[in-house]
C-alpha cells in the first residue's frame, strides 16, 4: 500500500484579489477580479491527491464561514481530516494580491489553526501509519504556540515515517530551538530559492542545496525549487544536480510551490526514485502556473498528457497503478 501524505500544517481561506499593480504606501487600487477559496497547505494536499495518493489534513480548522469553506473544499478533493473542528473560533484567512505579472503578495490573519495544543499533536501522532509522508510547513513552526508542539511531533516521528519540511517564507522567524530538532529528523527538505538563501546565505541554488543537505541527517535529501528553471536535487550521498523545468506561459504562480511539494511526495510514495519524482513535480508545477487559481495541480491523466512522449509519463502511470 502506498503511504499517505499527512499535512501537519495550516489549511486556511484565501481571499484572492487580482490587481493591475500593488498600491504605494497609503494608496489604493481597484481589483479586477476577486474570489475566496481554500488555500495554504490545501494546495499540496490537492496535488498529492490528484495524482492518486491518499492525503489527509492533520491541522486545526474552526467553526464559521472559513472553516466551512475549508472542510467543503477538502471533502470535494477526497482529503480527510484527523482533528475535529474547533467550536470557539473560525479558520483564519489570507489576503493574496496577484499583480499583472502573476506575482503574489500576502497578508495573513490566523484563526483556529494557530491554537494547537499538546492533545492535538498527540492525536495526530497516534494516527500516523508506517509509510506515511508527514509534511511540515515553516508557517506552523513560526507560530509561537504551534512551533514547539510541531517540532516535538517531528522529533518523535517513528522510523517508517518520511518527514518532509517546506520551510516557507517565514523561515527566518523560526526559533533555532524549534527548527533544529525538525532538521535533525527531516528526510526531505523542499525550499524555494529565496528560502534556501535565507537558510544558507548562498545565492547559488546548487550550492544552497548542497549546504542544506549538510544540515540534515545522513541519508536525507534536499530540493531547491527554481521556478521556471526547475529545481536542484541534492539526494543522499550524491552531488546536487539540476532537474530542468518545462517552458510554459505562466498566468498565475499562486500555489505552484505547494503543487511541486505535493506532487514530489505523491510520486515518491508511489515508488518513483527522487530524480523521477523531482521531474514529475517540475511538470506538475508547470501545469499549475498555466491555470488561474491556487489549487490548480494536474491529475494523473493531465500530467501524463503534458509529458506525452516522455518516458516519465509511463513511469508515473505505472507507479500510480500499484
Amino acid at each position: 500500500m502506498n503511504g499517505r501524505v499527512v499535512l501537519a500544517g495550516n489549511v486556511i481561506a484565501d481571499l484572492v484579489i487580482e490587481v493591475p499593480a500593488l498600491p504605494e504606501r497609503g494608496g489604493d487600487v481597484v481589483g479586477t477580479r476577486t474570489w475566496t477559496t481554500a488555500g495554504g497547505g490545501f494546495n499540496a494536499l490537492v496535488a498529492a491527491r490528484r495524482l492518486g495518493t491518499e492525503a489527509v489534513y492533520a491541522g486545526l480548522h474552526g467553526t464559521g464561514p472559513h472553516g466551512d469553506l475549508v472542510r467543503a473544499a477538502l471533502a470535494a478533493e477526497g482529503v480527510g481530516t484527523l482533528l475535529p473542528a474547533r467550536t470557539d473560533r473560525d479558520t483564519g484567512f489570507t489576503v493574496a494580491l496577484v499583480d499583472a505579472g502573476g506575482e503574489r503578495t500576502f497578508v495573513t490573519s490566523f484563526g483556529a489553526e494557530a491554537t494547537l495544543a499538546a492533545a492535538d499533536t498527540a492525536t495526530v501522532a497516534a494516527q500516523l501509519r508506517p509509510g506515511d509522508l508527514l509534511q511540515l510547513s515553516g508557517y506552523g513552526l513560526a507560530l509561537p504556540g504551534n512551533g514547539p508542539l510541531l517540532s516535538g511531533l517531528a522529533a518523535a516521528a517513528p522510523v517508517g515515517i518520511t518527514l518532509c519540511l517546506d520551510p516557507g517564507p517565514l523561515v527566518a522567524d523560526i526559533p533555532e530551538d524549534v527548527l533544529a530538532p525538525v532538521l535533525a529528523r527531516t528526510d526531505w527538505l523542499s525550499a524555494n530559492a529565496r528560502e534556501a538563501r535565507l537558510m544558507t546565505g548562498l545565492e547559488d541554488p546548487r550550492s544552497a542545496a548542497a549546504a542544506l543537505r549538510e544540515r540534515l541527517a545522513p541519508g536525507a535529501g534536499v530540493l531547491v525549487r527554481a521556478d521556471k528553471d526547475g529545481c536542484w536535487l541534492a539526494a543522499a550521498d550524491r552531488p546536487a544536480v539540476h532537474v530542468p523545468g518545462f517552458p510554459v506561459t505562466a498566468v498565475d504562480s499562486n500555489g505552484a510551490g505547494d503543487a511541486h511539494v505535493g506532487a514530489f511526495l505523491a510520486l515518491l510514495s508511489q515508488g518513483l526514485d527522487p530524480l523521477g519524482a523531482a521531474r514529475g513535480a517540475n511538470a506538475a508545477a508547470a501545469v499549475a502556473v498555466t491555470r488561474r487559481g491556487p489549487a490548480t495541480a494536474p491529475d494523473r491523466g493531465e500530467l501524463a498528457a503534458f509529458l506525452a512522449g516522455d518516458p516519465l509519463a509511463a513511469r508515473i502511470g505505472g507507479a500510480a497503478d500499484r
